[in-house]
């Protein structure tokens, strides 16, 4: 639609990864700089964490878009609450290997021969595990032995571990002292910052031909900022919105008051407020409430007076909401990464057949 108005070659805000569009922000090119670091090593584990729609599963396809398939086998496992045993499943799946039917010491076994296999024909394999904050400890320590396959030169396997912040409190707990002292690498990614966010959005109007047409206001990208807190997808979602809502007002520029109408559409589409905002208005009710005469009422010894228990039920609402907007994000994320990975085995499925 907005494409051919603003002869775009195509659209320069999809949700899905693509390497075309990365970004090299100040931590995303940090954090490449390790995973390339980790693969130059061949051992040992690298950790990056984030929180949703901050760029991890992009830094992966960015990765494997580099790799050279002679030298390198690769594949991604995005996980659930795997236990130790349906990790190795899951594990041999992803890189091409039967499972049904075989116990762990069997799919232990066979897995080595494919590691020693890989080794002779100078390929090394590399595992990437997304959504790794699902894991149970002892399914993160099943990893941690994987790494234990090894010739006298190096280890025979290498893995990324992605997840969001609380994976980071995973591998901090007093059980995982063996499994730090593997980590040769781990970055953080913080959300983009105002000067990077215009920059991100800029280069992605760019790789689609973008020519300043539309033109976008300073304030209205410092706006941008501010509705989407700097978070890459957050971003991706409310440009695509902006392009078409320009192209149905057949926009050529956009002020600051085109961002705040769209900002408005996007809140009111979604069931619940933005945090910040809800807590805005809940303080502002506060507030009015405080100025308000208070009525005196009856009550019965010991219960709650109306006022309190209204304000009572709108703070306990309030936390519901936030919980709501979190788990939706976490769900939506993890079943965005599923679909995906579910393509590439697919796709590595046809490519054997072909073979």
């Amino acid at each position: 639609m907005y494409e051919a108005f603003y002869n775009l070659s195509t659209k320069p805000f999809q949700l899905s990864p693509d390497p075309r569009f990365f970004f090299n922000s100040s931590v995303h090119k940090r954090a490449m700089s390790y995973l390339r670091y980790g693969l130059s090593q061949g051992e040992g584990f690298i950790v990056i964490t984030g929180g949703v729609g901050t760029g991890k599963t992009t830094l992966v396809r960015n990765l494997f878009s580099e790799l050279d398939q002679n030298e390198v086998i690769a594949a991604q496992l995005v996980t659930t609450k795997l236990g130790p045993d349906e990790l190795l499943k899951m594990i041999s799946s992803a890189f091409g290997l039967p499972y049904e039917g075989l116990s762990k010491a069997s799919l232990l076994r066979q897995f080595e021969t494919f590691l020693k296999k890989s080794e002779f024909q100078g390929k090394r394999v590399l595992l990437v595990v997304d959504e790794a904050q699902n894991l149970p400890s002892e399914t993160v320590e099943e990893l941690r032995m994987l790494s234990n396959f090894q010739t006298d030169k190096r280890s025979l396997i290498q893995s990324f571990l992605l997840g969001q912040e609380e994976f980071r409190h995973t591998i901090q707990s007093p059980g995982m002292e063996q499994m730090r002292q593997r980590i040769i690498a781990s970055c953080h990614l913080a959300p983009l910052d105002k000067k990077e966010t215009r920059l991100y959005i800029e280069h992605r109007l760019k790789e689609v031909g973008w020519s300043s047409r539309p033109v976008i206001t300073d304030i209205a990208f410092e706006l941008i900022h501010n509705f989407t807190k700097g978070v890459p997808r957050r971003i991706n979602v409310f440009c695509d919105r902006l392009l078409l809502y320009g192209y149905l007002e057949e926009l050529f520029v956009f002020k600051p008051e085109v961002v705040n109408i769209v900002s408005k559409e996007l809140a009111s589409e979604v069931a619940v407020p933005d945090e910040d905002e809800a807590e805005s208005k809940l303080k502002a009710e506060k507030k009015a409430a405080a100025k308000t005469p208070t009525k005196l009422v009856d009550t019965e010894p010991g219960s709650n007076s109306p006022d309190s228990a209204t304000e009572g039920q709108r703070e306990e609402k309030m936390m519901d909401m936030k919980k709501q907007i979190q788990h939706v994000e976490v769900a939506l994320e993890s079943m965005e990464k599923t679909m995906l990975a579910k393509i590439h085995l697919l796709r590595q499925t046809i490519n054997q057949l072909k073979k």
